[in-house]
C-alpha cells in the first residue's frame, strides 16, 4: 500500500515536473488519475525551490533579479507546463469562435499574439507582486506565502477535474499534454487538504484575515469554468495550467491587499 501510493506520487512528480524519477516510475494512466491528489504537494515543492532561492539569491542580486531567477528555476523545475498551458488557453479562446476551432488552436504547438501577450502580461504580474510582497513580509512568511499561492492554485485545478468533463473526444494525441481526466472524492479531500496545510500556517504565522486570499481564487476559478463549459463544453490540460497560474497571481494580489489595508 505504502509502495503503492509512492508510485502514484512519484507519478504525479514526473507528470508535472522535470524532477527525475527512478525508472520503476512508467506512464500509467490509471495512477496518473491517482496523482492528481498529489498535485498539490508537487506545490508544495515547486513553490518551496522557487520561494528559498528567491530568499537566498537576495544574498546576493536586487530582490528583482533574485525574483527573475527564482523564476528561471521554477520554470525550468516545471518545464513551464503550466506556462505552456495558459499560453494556449489564451491563443485558443482568443482565436477560436467555435469549439472545434478552440480545440484545434489549442493543439497547435505554434505561439500565436494572443497567447504571447497573455504571457508575457502574467509573467509581468507574477514579478511585479512577487517584489511588493518581499518588500512587505519577512523571509519566513514570504516563502509560506509563495508556497501558499503554488499549493492551492493547483488544488483550484483539481476541482475543476472534478467538476467539469474533459472536453476533447478524439484520440489525436499529437500535442496532448499527459493529464489526468477524472477524480475520486477522496482523492479531492486528500488534495484540498494538502493545498490548506501552508495556508493554515501562513494564517497562524500572520493573521487569520489572510485566508480571505482563498475567496477572489475560487470566484476565479468558478468564473473560468463556467468560460470554459459554454464554450467547449469541459476543460483540457490548457485549461487546466491556465487555472493553476491565473489563480496563483491571483493569490498574490489578494495577499498585497490583505496585507497592506487589512
Amino acid at each position: 500500500m505504502i509502495r503503492r501510493e509512492i508510485h502514484v506520487f512519484l507519478t504525479a512528480i514526473m507528470f508535472y515536473t522535470r524532477i527525475p524519477c527512478p525508472r520503476w516510475v512508467d506512464h500509467n494512466s490509471d495512477y496518473l488519475n491517482q496523482a492528481t491528489r498529489y498535485f498539490p504537494l508537487v506545490g508544495w515543492i515547486v513553490g518551496g525551490v522557487y520561494a528559498v532561492s528567491i530568499v537566498v539569491l537576495t544574498m546576493f542580486f536586487s530582490p528583482l533579479t533574485s525574483i527573475i531567477l527564482g523564476l528561471a528555476i521554477s520554470v525550468l523545475m516545471t518545464g513551464a507546463f503550466h506556462e505552456d498551458g495558459f499560453t494556449d488557453m489564451c491563443d485558443g479562446f482568443g482565436g477560436g469562435w467555435t469549439r472545434e476551432n478552440i480545440l484545434l488552436i489549442m493543439k497547435d504547438s505554434r505561439v500565436g499574439t494572443f497567447g504571447l501577450v497573455g504571457l508575457g502580461l502574467l509573467l509581468a504580474l507574477k514579478v511585479s507582486s512577487t517584489y511588493d510582497l518581499i518588500g512587505e513580509a519577512n523571509g519566513q512568511i514570504f516563502i509560506l506565502m509563495i508556497i501558499t499561492s503554488h499549493t492551492l492554485s493547483r488544488a483550484m485545478a483539481v476541482v475543476v477535474v472534478r467538476c467539469l468533463p474533459y472536453a476533447r473526444d478524439d484520440d489525436d494525441q499529437s500535442k496532448a499534454k499527459p493529464i489526468s481526466t477524472s477524480i475520486s472524492v477522496n482523492s479531492l479531500v486528500v488534495a484540498i487538504t494538502f493545498s490548506l496545510i501552508p495556508l493554515i500556517g501562513l494564517m497562524l504565522q500572520t493573521s487569520p484575515m489572510v485566508g480571505l486570499g482563498v475567496i477572489p481564487m475560487m470566484v476565479s476559478t468558478v468564473y473560468l469554468m463556467w468560460y470554459f463549459k459554454k464554450w467547449i463544453g469541459g476543460y483540457t490540460g490548457d485549461c487546466l495550467g491556465a487555472i493553476q497560474q491565473v489563480t496563483e497571481v491571483v493569490f498574490l494580489l489578494s495577499q498585497l491587499i490583505l496585507w497592506r489595508y487589512i
